[in-house]
């Protein structure tokens, strides 16, 4: 009966060392650095990392582009208070036509002399006909437009609370 305990003693021994020997070749492959699980965290570790520093990168530079546009929208608005004043000032202005706009002073007609041959009477009386119809006018300008072109809104106004 002893002998049979001892064979079935060192069966489970050699058992369990088969079992240990096939879990440590598993371990090894599962901790490999290049093809297992090991080597995964470490790719993922270093993407980890990368991603870290573009973050920070992307950061830094949205900082500075903010910081820019407040900077462009301030003076922005400067120079809409100052266009506005500017438009506010022109309707205090009287309306004067500019010198383009003018009129051409034509000439008078010379008259037609006091006894003329009756064929040059005709022909200068038709010239002096025509002289005195007015030209078809080109375009007409338009109207200045009336009141203020730019309103500024408050801006708290379109807020709802």
């Amino acid at each position: 009966m002893e002998l049979i305990a001892d064979i079935l003693l060192a069966a489970g021994a050699m058992g369990a060392g088969f079992y240990c020997l096939v879990l440590s070749r598993r371990l090894k492959k599962f901790n490999d650095l290049e093809k297992g699980v090991g080597g995964a965290v470490a790719v993922l570790s270093a993407q980890v990392d990368d991603l870290n520093k573009s973050l920070l990168a992307a950061r830094h530079v949205s900082d500075g582009s903010s910081k820019a546009l407040d900077q462009l929208t301030e003076r922005a608005e400067s120079v809409a208070q100052r266009l506005e004043l500017m438009m506010a000032s022109m309707h205090d202005l009287p309306d004067v036509p500019m010198p383009e706009t003018q009129a051409e002073e034509k000439p008078a007609p010379t008259p037609a002399p006091a006894a003329p041959v009756a064929e040059e009477s005709d022909a200068l009386a038709a010239a002096y006909e025509a002289e005195k119809e007015p030209a078809p006018a080109a375009e007409a300008e338009p109207a200045n437009p009336a009141g203020l072109m730019f309103v500024r809104h408050n801006r708290a106004q379109g807020r709802v609370a």
